[in-house]
Parts: structure tokens; sequence; C-alpha cells
């Protein structure tokens, strides 16, 4: 078991080399708080209760929590919206639709409203969402409706898609269990096809694949790149290379858009991995879709260096996304407790919350089984490797 000492010693790993002044405040944290709960014993919603050092990466020196409660109209009680460095993005999948929301809150934009939709067009069951590059449009994986959408931000309309909604198959144009897709830097399109047992990249603009890694079936197995097991999502890493996460037998691989693997391995004490990613170089981050979930962070020779897992009626419920922040808070879609989450590695606290745990609605300050998150430009995922981010090659 993890004790908060434990933690906060590996977290500074990952955070590299900090300033004086903040092991100094967390030596005097540690001593007001008597942290004496460890990881299993969390709040089930958003508190301050340990202190805070004044300077973390990315946050402005001296941040406070908010002086003041949220109603459930935003962000729930206690939510520090420092936590945040802008606007969310939310694929509300209950809810049939994307929210944007600022740390506070307040709904910023909202697709479809009535009249994005052209007649005939549907929208349905979003569970990842991520910006473009160039932050001007979305990608939306509906996973059960086997189709992968592209909306323009300004004119919320439709303006490509991969797939036949409502329709699953393996010919071009054609997905079954789409997930996690991403714009690549060329306007490519990578798309995780979970019961193909493939990863596909689609150039902009067409329906037929330009590469298929993985041998199109309905046999899932991990043996990459020729095959894998039910694949859920493959992320961008600093150095070009993309991480996949396999779903069968609970492997993550790193490979190129070349088709050369460089590693493979299991996430330690995972059941059902779940969209890994990168912290850092040889830090990644990723969830355990399962109920009790958890998040992890490990390297690739899977020694652990933070796990959050609390239990009983704290428990996360089928968590299927965690990223990293700028302040190096964790955020996490925590889908079947209908709600987002930001946890705080230095106290294993929750931070921030938006949707009511365990109930879900449309209503401000309410999502249904909310699945996937995206930091909005200039903070977005793609934005951020869109420098190192690999494209496919030639030919």
């Amino acid at each position: 078991m993890f004790t908060r000492s434990t933690v906060v010693g590996a977290f500074r790993e990952v955070r590299g080399r900090r300033r004086l002044v903040v092991a100094a405040a967390m030596v005097v944290t540690l001593v007001l708080v008597a942290w004496t709960t460890d990881v299993g014993a969390q709040s089930s919603g958003p508190t301050r209760a340990v202190a805070r050092p004044t300077t973390t990466a990315g946050a402005k020196p001296g941040s406070k929590p908010a002086s003041k409660p949220h109603s459930a109209m935003g962000v729930q009680p206690g939510s520090d919206p420092s936590a945040l460095p802008g606007p969310l993005l939310i694929a509300d999948r209950g809810n049939n639709r994307l929210l944007e929301i600022d740390p506070r809150g307040k709904i910023l934009w909202e697709f479809p409203r009535r009249g994005d939709l052209r007649p005939g067009e549907t929208f349905k069951v979003p569970d990842d969402a991520f910006f473009t590059p160039d932050g001007k449009q979305i990608i939306a994986t509906q996973e059960d409706d086997f189709v992968v959408t592209l909306i323009d931000v300004v004119s919320r309309k439709i303006v490509w898609r991969y797939g036949t909604p409502g329709v699953h198959g393996s010919g071009d144009n054609q997905l079954w269990n789409p997930d996690d897709a991403l714009v690549l830097p060329d306007g490519s399109v990578l798309i995780s096809d979970i019961k193909h047992c493939r990863v596909l990249v689609v150039r902009k603009g067409e329906h037929k694949p330009a590469r298929v890694f993985g041998k199109t079936t309905s046999l899932c197995k991990h043996l990459p790149p020729q095959r894998f097991g039910s694949p859920n999502g493959a992320f961008p890493l600093s150095d070009g290379s993309y991480l996949v996460t396999e779903i069968n037998q609970d492997f993550v691989t790193k490979m190129d858009l070349a088709g050369n693997v460089a590693w493979s391995m299991h996430p330690p004490v995972i059941r059902y991995p779940s969209d890994t990613n990168e912290i850092s170089p040889d830090r990644f981050l990723t969830v355990d879709y399962s109920s009790p979930g958890q998040i992890l962070i490990f390297d690739h020779r899977g020694h652990e260096y933070w796990r959050f897992k609390p239990g009983g009626d704290n428990a996360l419920d089928k968590p299927s996304l965690a990223e990293p922040l700028p302040n190096g808070d964790i955020l996490c879609t925590d889908d079947d407790n209908n709600r987002v989450i930001i946890v705080d590695p230095t106290t294993n606290q929750i931070v921030w919350q938006y949707g009511v745990k365990g109930k879900a609605g449309r209503a401000p300050g309410l999502l249904s089984d909310p699945d996937g998150a995206d930091l909005a430009p200039p903070n977005s995922l793609a934005i951020r490797h869109a420098k190192t981010m690999g494209v496919l090659p030639p030919g």
C-alpha cells in the first residue's frame, strides 16, 4: 500500500526538480495536516483539506482555491477552478452531445444545438472528442454508432465522417466500435478499431484507409504489428511514436506509423487498461476501466510511480481516460459515476468535479456517462504534441 509520503516522493520524480520553496511547503503541509489516511480513503467530491504548494509548473504562483462554493449549476462545491488552465471539452456520451465548459462549470459551447445537424444527420453516443492540431475542429468518436465525425467549431457543422452511422463493417468507410480517433498534423486521422483488432490511418477527407495496422479480423490477439488485442486507443509520444492500448491481455505497445514496434508491456495490476498516454519520457498514465476503477502512473518496465484507487462509496466506476494537466494534477473521466474529476496526486484528493457522483442528467452541472475529455486550445492534446506527433510515411 502506498503512503502519502511514498506517492509524493514518487510523483516528485515525474514532475522533475522543483524549487526548494515547494519542498518546504510540502513539509509544512505534512506537519499541519498530519496525513494519516491512505489512497483508498479519499472523498467522493472535491476538497482542499490539504494545503497545496504555492508554486507549481504551469500554475500562477500564489493561486488559491475559490473563496465561495459552486452550486450544482456548475462545478461541485469545493472545486478549485485554478486546477484547470482553461476551458474543457467533454464527450457527454449518454446525452448525445459535446460540451465545452469553463473552469467554474459554465457551458461555453455545445453540439449539437437545434439546427446544427443537417436533414438526415444524427449525432449519437460520442465517447471521445479531441481538438485538431489547429484548434479549429473537433474529432468525435461514436464507438457504438460505428462512426468518426469531424465537426467545425465555429459553424457547428459536420464536415467529414468515416463510417456509416449505425452500421458496422470491415470494408472501406466502415468501422466496428472505433475509439479515440485523433487528427494528425497532416490532416490524417488515426483510428483504433476495437472489434476489428486494428489501427487505421485515413488520409484527410478520404473514405478508405491509407494504412491498416493489424489483421482485420474479429479474433483479436496480441501480436503487434501483425495483430492487436482489441486496441482502444493510440496516443502520441514526444518522440513521434504512439502508445497503443490493447484490452485483450492488458497490453500497452509502443510503435511508430512505419509499423516498428519498440516494446509491449502489462501496466501493473490493471484489469482493463484504457487510453494510455504520456506524462513525460517513460512516464505513462492509464486508467482501469473497471468497477472499482483506478488511475496509474508507470514506466515501460512496469515500475509503478503512483496509483489512485479509493474504495467503498468513494470508488471510481469505470473511468475511461486520464490526462496530465500542466500543473501536475490528473484529469479523469469517471464514466459510470457521471462526473469528470481532477485529482491532486500529491494529496490524493479530488480537487475539482463537474457532474454529481451517481446522478445522470442533462441540466447544467450534470452529465451522463462522460467518456472523453480534452483541454481546449492551446492546451489540447493535439496542439501540445503537434511538433512531435508522428505522421504516416509517404508511399
